[in-house]
């Protein structure tokens, strides 16, 4: 990792990210040091070159962040560090450590420096754009990285899974309808109700029921030990035509049918609650979770990015600064840290 960029530098320009024959960058982020004197001609030069950049760019800071910065600290993908106001920032992450949280994430963009990249462009560009919009950009951008070399690395590594025999419970998603509630309940016990494509179908047919009738409160829940394990990994690998799963994302997607009941809908989580597991119930208006919740974004480490809407629900709750980190680092945090940055409303002791 290069070392940290004074604002001044900043000023003339973010590097290139110094790209080899292949296209891959090397430079792909740039670490800049709040604690260096700029005057506010300065920062506003910095500002922009920071807008204007094409690679990451993370502020370090040993203190709270001053008003005269923080434009440049908005421009940021995130800034980790922080003084005594950093827990309530959005665009911050407070950390003991910032030279190891600096090494983690660097060690984390460099590994997969395409998806990182293309996670940042994302995130960016989503800030304030209409949902259906922003959920277009991310099943574009997540379409494109299934064709990619990191992502084909990935499977290489893990090898390609293939689908094993499973007693398949009957529904995969469960619907009851008391009165004016509608329990919508995630089945697929034997495999922590991790999203496949039966699951997907099941719940988007569920969720339908919610939108046509605008009566109804909805309760989402998962049965078993986990709300959601993530996307079904046996099926990873499995899309040819990018084109068509670009589509299926976007007709097929129950992130955009639970945002469209989001007033009526509360989703409550618990145990493992991994990429879409987190990403999907984001879009809920209020997320309950027990005190056992584990929330993490592991999409970038294989190439990708979250493809469930996480590139449009979670900034909505926590920043898309705090969303960059969960991403690019893919560490997991827990009910009660959810909780301080608003990706849940309550935690619980039960289930």
């Amino acid at each position: 990792m290069h070392g940290p960029m004074s604002i001044s530098e900043v000023a003339s320009g973010v590097p290139s990210l110094d790209l080899d024959a292949n296209g891959v960058a090397r430079r792909p982020l740039t670490v800049v040091d709040l604690g260096s004197p700029a005057s506010g001609d300065v920062v506003r030069a910095a500002t922009d070159s920071v807008r204007a950049a094409v690679g990451l760019v993370v502020g370090v800071t040993d203190g709270d962040i001053s008003s005269d910065l923080a434009p440049l600290v908005e421009a940021f993908d995130l800034t980790v560090g922080g003084g005594a106001g950093a827990a309530g920032d959005r665009r911050l992450v407070a950390v003991d450590d910032a030279s190891r949280a600096l090494t983690e994430l660097d060690s984390a963009v460099t590994a997969r420096p395409n998806a990182a990249l293309v996670l940042g462009h994302v995130l960016r560009d989503g800030q304030g754009s209409d949902v259906r919009a922003a959920l277009a950009r991310e099943a574009a951008a997540y379409s494109m990285l299934l064709s990619g070399a990191e992502f084909a690395d990935w499977l290489t590594h893990r090898g390609r899974a293939r689908a094993r025999p499973e007693a398949r419970e009957a529904p995969l998603v469960a619907v009851e309808r008391t009165g004016d509630v509608l329990d919508i309940v995630l089945s697929r016990t034997a495999k922590r109700n991790a999203m496949d494509h039966a699951l997907r179908e099941e719940l988007v047919e569920a969720l339908t029921i919610a939108v046509s009738d605008d009566g109804l409160r909805v309760v989402l829940s998962g049965a078993g030990p986990a709300f959601c394990a993530g996307g079904d990994l046996d099926e990873f690998g499995s899309a040819t035509d990018y084109c068509a799963a670009y589509l299926v994302r976007l007709e097929r997607h129950p992130g955009w049918l639970v945002h469209r009941v989001r007033e009526r809908i509360t989703a409550h989580v618990h145990g493992a609650c991994i990429g879409a597991g987190v990403e999907m119930p984001s879009f809920a208006g209020r997320v309950v979770a027990a005190s056992d919740a584990r929330f993490a974004l592991p999409e970038v480490s294989m190439g990708l990015i979250p493809g469930a809407g996480g590139t449009v629900s979670i900034p909505w709750r926590i920043g898309r600064w705090r969303t960059a980190w969960l991403a690019l680092t893919g560490q997991p945090i827990d009910a009660h840290a959810a909780l301080r940055w608003g990706l849940v409303d309550e935690v619980t002791d039960g289930d």
